[in-house]
C-alpha cells in the first residue's frame, strides 16, 4: 500500500513539472517593411508584331522558257538590274536571225517600189506638155497617172512591210533580252524554289523568288478595339495625323529577348477594324542599317507609357483573393492590417498603386503568407531597392 502511495506522488509530481516546463507562446515575429514612395517610372505595352521589307518584289519570268542558270543564291544581296536567272535562247535566236532577214527583204522590196515610182513619175511628166500641145489625148496621161498613184501606193506597202519586219525583230531582241531575268529592286534574295532545267512562264502562280528591300523594315502589330480607342484618348492632337506625329517613339524586343538597338516610329494606322479579327493594325517604321532584321521576322513592340509621381510598393508586398489586390499596412507602429488598393501597372518588380495608400505609410514587403488582419509583428524597417533588385525572375 505504502509503495502504490509513493508512485501515485511521482507521477503527480511528473505532471506537475511537466505542466511548468510546457514552453511560452512566442511574441511578435519580424517582418520587412518599407515606406510607399512616389517615383517617375516607365511601363510597356506589349504587343506580338510581324516584320516585313520596306518592299517586297515577286520576281516572275516574262517569257516561257527553261532555266538555264541560277547566277544567284539565298539570302545574297542584289542590286537593281542585276541578272538573276538565264532561260533558254536558242529558239529566240533563230527567230532573230528570221526577223532580221525579214527586215533585208522588206527593204530590197522598199528599193524596188521607189524605182517603179520614179519610172511612173517620168512618163507622167512626160506626157503632161504632150497633152497640153493637143498632140495625144489626155486619156494617155490619166492612164500614166494612175499607174504612178499605183507605184506609190506599193511603196507605201513595202515601207509597212519594213517597219513590220523590224517590230517583229524588235520584240525578238526584247524576248531574248527577257531571257535574262534581272533584280527589279535591290535587296535580299529569298527563297530559290525552282532550279536549273525547270520550264518557267509569265502565268506561273509560283514566283521565281521575292527580293525584299530591307534598309528600312516595317513591323506590323494590332489592337483590339478596347485598346485603340484607349489609345485614341490618351494621344494628344486632334486629328488622326496628328496623333500619330505626336506618338513616342517605340522599341522592338526581337524573339531572343533582346531589345533592337534602333527605336520606331509608328507611321500609319488601318482606317477601320477587321471585321474577322476585330482588330486594327498599326504600322511601325525601323531603319535597318546593318541588315539585321529581314522579312518574316517576328518580335514584340514596346510601346511607352510614362508614370509621373505614382506610387509604389515591392511586387511582394501586394496579395490577391477574388480579384482583389491588398496589401499589409503597419498601423500603430506594429499591427498589420490589410488594405485594398487599386494596382495600375507593374513594372521592374514593383506594383504601382493609384489609390488605397498614401506615401510614407509603411507596407509589409514580404511574407504576407504568414500574416492575418490584425496580427502583432516586429517591424524589420529594409531598403525598397534592395528588396526589388534581390527578387530573381522565374521563367
Amino acid at each position: 500500500m505504502n509503495h502504490k502511495l509513493v508512485i501515485l506522488s511521482v507521477a503527480s509530481l511528473s505532471l506537475v513539472s511537466c505542466k511548468k516546463e510546457a514552453p511560452k507562446e512566442d511574441g511578435p515575429k519580424p517582418f520587412p517593411v518599407v515606406q510607399v514612395e512616389a517615383r517617375n517610372l516607365t511601363g510597356y505595352q506589349t504587343f506580338p508584331a510581324t516584320i516585313e521589307g520596306r518592299v517586297n518584289n515577286d520576281v516572275r519570268a516574262k517569257i516561257q522558257g527553261y532555266i538555264t542558270q541560277l547566277l544567284v543564291d539565298e539570302g545574297q544581296y542584289v542590286t537593281k538590274g542585276q541578272p538573276l536567272f538565264r532561260l533558254e535562247t536558242n529558239i529566240l535566236s533563230q527567230n532573230a536571225a528570221a526577223s532580221k532577214a525579214g527586215i533585208g527583204a522588206a527593204e530590197s522590196n522598199i528599193a524596188a517600189a521607189q524605182a517603179a515610182v520614179n519610172a511612173a513619175n517620168v512618163e507622167v511628166n512626160k506626157l503632161k506638155p504632150l497633152v497640153q500641145k493637143n498632140i495625144i489625148s489626155n486619156v494617155q496621161l490619166q492612164t500614166a497617172q494612175a499607174n504612178l498613184a499605183q507605184a506609190q501606193a506599193q511603196l507605201q506597202q513595202a515601207r509597212a512591210a519594213k517597219s513590220q519586219a523590224v517590230a517583229n525583230y524588235k520584240g525578238v531582241e526584247a524576248n531574248i533580252e527577257y531571257s535574262i531575268i534581272r533584280a527589279p529592286i535591290s535587296g535580299v534574295i529569298g527563297k530559290l524554289p525552282l532550279k536549273v532545267g525547270s520550264l518557267v512562264g509569265p502565268s506561273d502562280q509560283m514566283p521565281l523568288t521575292t527580293i525584299s528591300d530591307t534598309s528600312q523594315i516595317y513591323a506590323y502589330f494590332s489592337m483590339n478595339e478596347k485598346e485603340y480607342f484607349d489609345f485614341l484618348e490618351k494621344s494628344p492632337g486632334s486629328s488622326m495625323p496628328q496623333k500619330i506625329k505626336n506618338l513616342p517613339m517605340v522599341e522592338l524586343q526581337l524573339a531572343n529577348g533582346s531589345l533592337y538597338p534602333e527605336k520606331g516610329r509608328i507611321e500609319a494606322i488601318t482606317g477601320q477594324i477587321d471585321a474577322t479579327t476585330g482588330t486594327i493594325q498599326f504600322r511601325v517604321a525601323f531603319s535597318n542599317p546593318q541588315k539585321l532584321l529581314s522579312n518574316g521576322n517576328s518580335g514584340t513592340i514596346r510601346f511607352p507609357q510614362p508614370y509621373e509621381n505614382v506610387l509604389v510598393v515591392p511586387e511582394s508586398a501586394t496579395y490577391e483573393q477574388q480579384g482583389i489586390v491588398y496589401v499589409y499596412k503597419v498601423d500603430k507602429g506594429d499591427t498589420a492590417r490589410n488594405v485594398v488598393v487599386n494596382v495600375i501597372d507593374r513594372i521592374d518588380n514593383l506594383a504601382l498603386i493609384k489609390s488605397g495608400i498614401n506615401k510614407g505609410e509603411k507596407v509589409v514587403a514580404a511574407g504576407t503568407g504568414g500574416i492575418k488582419p490584425g496580427t502583432a509583428i516586429k517591424p524589420k524597417p529594409v531598403k525598397m531597392d534592395s528588396l526589388v533588385q534581390s527578387i530573381k525572375p522565374k521563367f
